[in-house]
C-alpha cells in the first residue's frame, strides 16, 4: 500500500527522524498504556507514536495542525488553546509535548493543566528549542527566519529554566540536547526553500510553517528533486558527529510528576475542564 505523503516526507527529514528517534527513546515501551500527543503539526510524529502501542489521544493549538493531523490518525484529535485542556483529572500515564511550549504564551499555566491530566505515576517528554546564541541563529535571523516567523512566543529553553518552569511539581530526570550545526544549517536551507514556495500563501499556522499535500502538488518537481539529493541531506547530517564537544539546537527531557491520591481527589471538581475541541 502507497505510504501516505506525510510519512513519504518524514522518510527524508533527517531532523523529524531524529526527533522521533529521542522521543521513543525517552518514553519507553507504550503498550497497555494511556498517552497524549500535543503539538505534532503535520500528525506524522502522532501517527507513528500510536503504532507503538497505548491508546493515544492527539492535541495541537489550530485549526491547520489538528486537521492535519485527523487526516492521518483519524480520532482522538482535540484543539486546545495552550491554557487548558478538556482532558479528565489522572487521565494519562505519559504525555509528549512536541514543540509547543514556545509556541504559547503563559507555559506556566499550561505545567499546571499537565500536572492535572497526568497520573500520580505518570511521565512527560518535553522537546523544545534549545538557546543557542550562535552564529547559525543570527544566520537565521538575518535571512528572515525568525521566532515569529515560526511561530515562536520564545526562543527555547535551557535545562535551567525548563527545570524552573516545571517547578516542585515535576522532576527532571533525563535530559540532553541533540541536532547539531551540520543538520540544523541544511534544515535552515530548506525551511527557507519551503517559505518560498509559500510566499503566496495567506493562511498561516500559529505553528509556523506546515506542509500540505497541496504544497505537495503545487511544487511536485521540487520535491522531486530534493528526494534525489536527500543521500547528500543525510551524509551532511551525519557530520553532526564530529561535533562531539557541543550541544545541540533541540532539548529534550524526560520528568516525572509528584503527585498523590491527594492530589488527584483535591482537583476532582476540574474534570471536564475544557478547551474547544474539534473531535470525530
Amino acid at each position: 500500500m502507497e505510504q501516505k505523503w506525510p510519512v513519504r516526507l518524514f522518510n527524508k527529514s533527517v531532523l523529524k527522524q531524529r526527533k522521533l528517534k529521542e522521543i521513543t527513546d525517552l518514553i519507553g515501551p507504550t503498550s497497555g498504556l494511556t498517552c497524549l500527543d500535543i503539538g505534532s503539526d503535520n500528525g506524522v510524529i502522532s501517527l507513528l507514536l500510536r503504532q507503538r502501542g497505548g491508546q493515544w489521544k492527539s492535541a495541537d493549538l489550530d485549526d491547520a495542525s489538528v486537521s492535519a493531523i485527523r487526516a492521518l490518525v483519524t480520532d482522538d484529535v482535540y484543539k486546545i488553546n495552550g491554557r487548558t485542556t478538556p482532558f479528565a483529572d489522572s487521565e494519562f500515564d505519559c504525555v509528549a509535548i512536541v514543540d509547543f511550549l514556545e509556541h504559547i504564551p503563559d507555559d506556566a499555566a499550561f505545567r499546571q493543566e499537565l500536572f492535572r491530566v497526568l497520573r500520580p505515576d505518570g511521565t512527560v517528554i518535553i522537546n523544545v528549542p534549545h538557546i543557542k546564541n550562535s552564529l547559525l541563529r543570527k544566520f537565521r535571523l538575518a535571512i528572515g527566519q525568525t521566532d515569529e516567523k515560526h511561530g515562536h512566543l520564545r526562543p527555547g529553553y535551557t535545562v535551567e529554566s525548563l527545570r524552573h518552569l516545571l517547578g516542585e511539581q515535576f522532576t527532571v530526570e533525563q535530559h540532553k540536547t541533540y541536532s547539531k550545526f551540520f543538520s540544523e544549517f541544511i534544515d535552515t536551507l530548506i525551511v527557507q526553500a519551503v517559505y518560498m514556495t509559500q510566499r503566496n500563501k495567506k493562511d498561516h499556522s500559529q505553528k509556523g510553517a506546515i506542509v500540505t499535500e497541496q504544497d505537495l502538488k503545487k511544487n511536485k518537481l521540487i520535491f522531486r528533486l530534493y528526494s534525489l539529493l536527500y543521500p547528500v541531506v543525510w551524509l551532511f547530517a551525519k557530520l553532526d558527529n564530529l561535533l562531539f564537544f557541543t550541544t545541540g539546537y533541540m532539548l529534550i527531557a524526560r520528568a516525572s510528576v509528584n503527585k498523590t491520591t491527594l492530589d488527584t481527589s483535591s482537583n476532582s471538581a476540574n474534570v471536564g475542564r475544557a478547551a474547544p475541541s474539534l473531535t470525530h
